[in-house]
């Protein structure tokens, strides 16, 4: 009994471990079922297609990167998909990456539509493949090289036409193979707003393009009519960046209908641009004359950047690659640059740290965006175009206010020039101006062949003037005697204040008889001048006046000339004042 007992108790011990194992072996087995049936639901989770019009823009996707570039369409169908939304951007670890889009039509009649790639301008080539219950239907392949005249290239934008029947479910593959940088959107229309998609495009980049243009044109002139390096560089600065926004965003493509290779090449200009922006700061801040620094730092990210060009022009795909750390590079290095001159009191610096900052606050988003680290969105898909515009606004603005410092310098120097050169009481021209200007003319005049005369006046009793009325009515006196010398006299006439109370006058062209009628004319104006002092008193003026002319033929100076002036003029006091007295030259 015992041994039976025995024997009962092992049947059931076993029993109770098979029926454990076939307990475990269920759970796994309904784990992996589950599993599998998960996957499959989420591969196959469609995007519905319901009544009404169709303009899917915005909807999950999943999409698989193959590092080998060698798959198939048969061999990728099997690969491990991941989530992601119809517009993304996957860096550049993703050069061939498959996309797949699942739609259901849960209407009872077919669906004509339209699979729109608005970015395919961008890539090296397309292929979309159209499968329906495991089975292909239809595929397309589309190298850019040779898309000019592909029928499902249109300005830039590759439009794929299909089916989508009753209560059916329709499975799409696109694989994309990028030159550097893997961003990537899809769309999906019926007819009608595919056209108005294909017809509304590009025309926000149209006007960025337009503006910057515009700016070109400016600055070529002004470099044309002043010279400034600052100007060309600038303007070589605006065409990098119009260049490549219309590059980056299609525009090129859409309105000269070329791709490929033969234009990729001017993706060069994301390195031209900041190598323009450096060479203008550093012209536009005379950081070699005194930020010394400042300028080495300079130099250094252009050095890079100059390196990364050249290596460019012989593989820009892999130029492009470590683009957007060296964008980083330059933004940290000229931010940091401008805070530094902004600090020594650079009254540019401030403008141009509120434009830069711009500039790299939206191209911060554009790194993130083409570093596959953020979702797209207008802003960051779009922050490079954003900022090169915001910065070149300010560029010019910078650009406007130096010309504008710099007329303000100018005219402060002519000021300068005038008040050394003019006599801050009569505001007539002062005896050294008078000399300087005067021996100038009168080698022309000898060069000419031409006449010139002088003649020399002062004011009869301009002392007792001052005695009797005070020096503020001597300072009226010689104001009001130089009025009259400059209402009677010429432009071209060179009147001074020599000194005092005396005044002289060079008259070119002017031969000595006319220089007589001048004096003449001179004198009796300063007679009927009359000073009211006060209510009663009226002050009446004379003055003396020598004349000469200076000995074109003997190449005279004007101060021996002067000097024959000055003996005529003491000659026209000692014969009783108000009067005009000359001395002749007589050739024999």
């Amino acid at each position: 009994m015992q041994a039976w007992g025995s024997v009962m108790r092992e049947k059931a011990r076993s029993t109770a471990q098979k029926n454990h194992k076939i307990a475990y072996c269920r759970t796994v087995f309904s784990c992996v079922l589950f599993w599998m049936v998960s996957a499959v639901v989420q591969a196959a989770a469609p995007t519905d297609i319901g009544q009404g019009s169709v303009e899917l823009t915005h909807f999950p996707m999943e999409y698989f990167t193959d590092t080998s570039q060698t798959l198939d369409y048969r061999s990728v169908r099997q690969a491990d998909f991941h989530d992601t939304m119809s517009s993304t951007t996957l860096g550049t670890g993703a050069a061939v990456t498959w996309f797949r889009v699942t739609l259901h039509n849960t209407q009872q009649q077919d669906k004509e539509l339209f699979l729109n790639l608005p970015k395919a301008y961008h890539v090296r080539s397309v292929e979309i493949v159209e499968e329906r219950a495991g089975q292909l239907i239809n595929q397309a392949s589309i190298d850019l090289n040779n898309a000019s005249d592909h029928p499902l290239m249109y300005r830039g934008t590759v439009v794929y036409p299909f089916m989508l029947p009753a209560g059916e479910t329709t499975v799409l593959y696109v694989r994309s193979h990028v030159y550097s940088h893997q961003w990537f959107s899809l769309a999906v229309y019926d007819e009608e707003h595919s056209r108005r998609a294909l017809a509304a495009g590009h025309l926000d980049i149209a006007l960025l393009v337009g503006m910057m243009v515009a700016l070109v044109f400016y600055n070529f002139l002004l470099y044309f009519a002043t010279s400034k390096k600052e100007n060309f560089l600038y303007s070589l600065y605006l065409i990098s960046g119009l260049v490549w926004i219309a590059l980056s965003y299609g525009l090129i493509s859409n309105a000269f209908n070329v791709y490929g290779d033969p234009i990729f090449i001017l993706n060069l200009s994301v390195f031209s641009m900041p190598i323009f922006l450096l060479l203008f700061m550093m012209s536009i801040f005379e950081t070699r004359q005194f930020y010394l620094k400042e300028h080495r730092a300079l130099q250094g990210i252009l050095a890079l950047l100059v390196v990364a060009f050249i290596y460019g022009l012989f593989d820009v795909s892999r130029a492009l690659k470590p683009s957007a750390g060296l964008a980083a590079l330059m933004m940290v290095i000229t931010f940091s640059v401008s805070i530094s001159l902004f600090r020594k009191k650079n009254p540019l610096a401030k403008f141009f740290l509120i434009g830069h900052s711009l500039f790299v606050a939206f191209n911060l988003f554009a790194v993130l965006y083409y570093s596959g680290v953020v979702q797209p969105n207008y802003i960051n898909s779009h922050g490079v175009g954003i900022g090169i515009v915001l910065e070149a606004l300010t560029l010019a603005f910078i650009i406007s206010y130096r010309i504008k410092i710099l007329e303000d310098i100018r005219s402060k120097q002519d000021e300068l020039k005038v008040q050394a050169s003019t006599d801050p009481l009569t505001q007539l021209y002062n005896r050294r101006h008078f000399m300087t200007e005067g021996q100038h003319l009168a080698k022309k005049i000898q060069a000419q062949a031409s006449s010139m005369s002088v003649l020399i006046a002062d004011i009869d009793h301009f002392k007792v003037v001052n005695d009797t009325y005070g020096h503020i009515v001597g300072d009226s006196v010689l104001v009001g005697v130089a009025g009259v010398f400059q209402r009677l006299s010429r432009d071209k006439d060179i009147v001074a204040r020599f000194g005092g109370e005396e005044f002289v006058i060079l008259l070119p062209e002017t031969s000595y008889a006319q220089a007589l009628e001048c004096a003449e004319r001179i004198r009796q104006g300063v007679a009927e001048y009359n000073l009211q002092i006060s209510d009663t008193v009226t002050l009446k003026i004379t003055i003396s006046i020598g004349v000469t002319h200076v000995d074109v033929k003997a190449s005279e100076s004007l101060e021996n000339a002067i000097n024959r002036a000055d003996k005529a003029l003491y000659q026209a006091k000692e014969s009783g004042r108000n009067r005009v007295c000359g001395a002749e030259i007589f050739h024999s």
